[in-house]
């Protein structure tokens, strides 16, 4: 049986993370109090209902209590959103996560029973200032202050070669671990240091963002001199 989800609020981050978790396979039921909002996620989403968040009567009506997981995904109306979070604890939803614009927001969510706050404009500040800072980086998720995972295509000098020879794991040249290397439909974690990477990769590693720059520059170097013979 597929998990469900609930997720009250359908502004930008609503919406997303419904559209998200269905790809995901999972059954989404996306509530609003505004009916053009509804509307418009009705015919991508496995429920939209025009609801209310707040009112435990409504939440009951829509067995909120039985799914697996509720998301408070309003920001910016605190008062709803703590009243709502308040709500799905009292009728026992297994795991609520809900939404902060700010810490002090946070810690509210935090202090009435919230199991996980994000803070998506945050976090996606953070990515979007790494991804800038690593250039040929796909995507990045930090996990502490100059150090998180990258996601990335191997430059040309790769190709060809294993990952020792390009000093890469925990004990090579760049103390950058290779976690996943993703060929076509196939999902190599943790590969042996022997692993030949090849045009078709995706590499996913994890470092310090330093080293990981200094890695791809270096890279960048092999091949403007290769060009040049």
């Amino acid at each position: 049986m597929k998990k469900q989800v609930a997720i009250m609020g359908l502004g930008r981050f609503g919406v997303g993370l419904a559209n998200t978790l269905l790809t995901m396979g999972y059954d989404v039921l996306a509530m609003d109090v505004d009916e053009k909002k509804v509307q418009a996620i009705a015919p991508t989403i496995t429920r939209a209902v025009q609801a209310d968040g707040t009112d435990e009567a409504v939440l009951r009506e829509l067995g909120v209590d039985k799914f697996d997981v509720a998301i408070v995904a309003m920001g910016s109306d605190i008062e709803n959103s703590v009243l709502s979070t308040i709500l799905l604890r009292k009728l026992g939803v297994r795991y609520v996560v809900a939404r902060a614009d700010n810490d002090l927001h946070g810690s509210i969510l935090d202090k009435i029973g919230a199991d996980k706050v994000v803070y998506p404009e945050r976090e996606m500040g953070t990515r979007v200032a790494h991804g800038l800072m690593l250039t040929q980086v796909l995507d990045y998720m930090p996990l502490a202050a100059s150090y998180g995972v990258a996601k990335l295509s191997p430059p040309n000098s790769f190709i060809g070669r294993t990952l020792s020879e390009l000093g890469l794991g925990r004990e090579g040249k760049w103390g950058i671990a290779v976690l996943i290397i993703q060929r076509e439909r196939e999902i190599i974690v943790t590969p042996d240091r022997m692993e030949v990477v090849r045009a078709e990769d995706t590499l996913v590693v994890s470092g310090n963002d330093l080293k990981i720059e200094q890695m791809l520059t270096e890279a960048r170097k092999m091949k403007r001199e290769e060009e040049e013979e």
